[in-house]
């Protein structure tokens, strides 16, 4: 299985940079997600997810460091967590952190709603 690394584009803050680590299970979000169609742009992360957590049963650690992300990107990131659950309930390693800047009110609000829906555990980081 490969990695699946998308990196960050200055002049297109619309996309989150993507770091998926086949050998180490480590996956990153970083940067903002806000674009019209985000299920392109989230189908080869789901995809990969699957592969990685419930074909290879391998063990994953999720990290979301999104400042922003639109609804759009909010229901393809609840698709990915949901791969995650499923995961678990195979008896997979499953960890989940969200970094979070401090003076953001509603960062805890969505995550409370994620956990909620998915019924995973999240981890809430303060970013330095």
């Amino acid at each position: 299985m490969k990695n699946l690394i998308v990196d960050a584009i200055p002049d297109s803050p619309y996309y989150p940079e993507v770091n998926f680590n086949s050998e180490t299970g480590i996956c990153e979000l970083i940067g903002e997600s806000y674009m019209e169609e985000a299920y392109k742009f989230y189908t080869p992360l789901l995809n990969w997810l699957k592969e990685h957590t419930l074909e290879l049963h391998k063990p994953v650690t999720l990290n979301l460091k999104l400042t922003y992300f639109n609804t759009n990107s909010s229901r393809l990131l609840l698709d990915m967590l949901d791969i995650l659950k499923k995961s678990q309930e195979a008896g997979n390693e499953v960890e989940i952190n969200w970094f979070y800047e401090e003076d953001d009110p509603d960062v805890k609000d969505e995550v409370e709603d994620f956990e909620i829906e998915t019924g995973l555990q999240i981890k809430m980081i303060p970013m330095e």
